[in-house]
């Protein structure tokens, strides 16, 4: 009895762990839609509203593309466990999109917006963003070395496991082969062009994994 409990509770913290992965991504794609090209402290301003409203999405979305991640290393848990250190690894990449996404999206523009109705110095206002562009830089390649390392133990796990198609074990693979393919041949990754690129193809695999868990539960049910 108690271990038809315990496989029933399996059953439904999987099916609600993938449910939340496909909305975080989900979250994550409209973001993507939204999102604006930077540009002169005069555009910001004039796109704050949007600029706020897209980050605010990408912040929205990381909780459920952690839940969902924790869905996902459960249901590659091996004896090693090693589909947990993915996990970990995957959280240190969620926070550093979190602290992009809070300084690009929400600081920035807010901070702007102040400037401009104190009139301060044209000089200051810049060496904050370029203060602010430092940080977004490292934090935003430290999301794609944690998103390529979990994406790759999980794909790799994915491939050496029956639970889900191989072929999403290689496009995971096939990911990190052209990000790393880009950045041999300096392609600027945290461009608007790079950054979407990178950012739609790991959706596309969060979104495909999400479902297969889903549909999979269905089938059992």
């Amino acid at each position: 009895m108690s271990d038809m409990r315990n496989q029933k509770m399996d059953k439904e913290f999987s099916r609600i762990s993938s449910i939340s992965l496909v909305i975080g991504s989900t979250l994550m794609a409209a973001t993507l839609v939204l999102h604006p090209s930077g540009g002169s402290m005069e555009h910001i301003l004039n796109i704050k509203t949007i600029l706020i409203t897209s980050h605010s999405l990408a912040i929205l979305s990381l909780p459920f593309i952690a839940f969902g991640f924790w869905g996902l290393s459960n249901a590659l848990l091996t004896k090693s466990k090693i589909s947990m250190l993915s996990f970990i690894i995957s959280c240190f990449g969620l926070f550093a999109a979190m602290v992009a996404a809070t300084i690009n999206g929400l600081t920035l523009p807010l901070f702007l917006s102040k400037a401009a109705l104190r009139n301060i110095d044209f000089n200051i206002v810049n060496t904050i963003r370029a203060y602010g562009d430092n940080i977004n830089m490292p934090t935003a390649y430290l999301m794609f070395a944690a998103f390529a390392l979990s994406i790759g133990i999980w794909s790799i796990l994915i491939i050496r496991s029956e639970k889900f198609p191989k072929w999403i074990g290689y496009y995971g693979l096939l990911l990190i082969l052209l990000g790393i393919f880009a950045l041999f041949n300096k392609y600027n990754l945290i461009g608007l062009l790079g950054f979407r690129t990178i950012v739609l193809g790991i959706i596309g695999w969060t979104i495909a994994v999400g479902t297969k868990i889903l549909f999979t539960n269905r089938k059992h049910a």
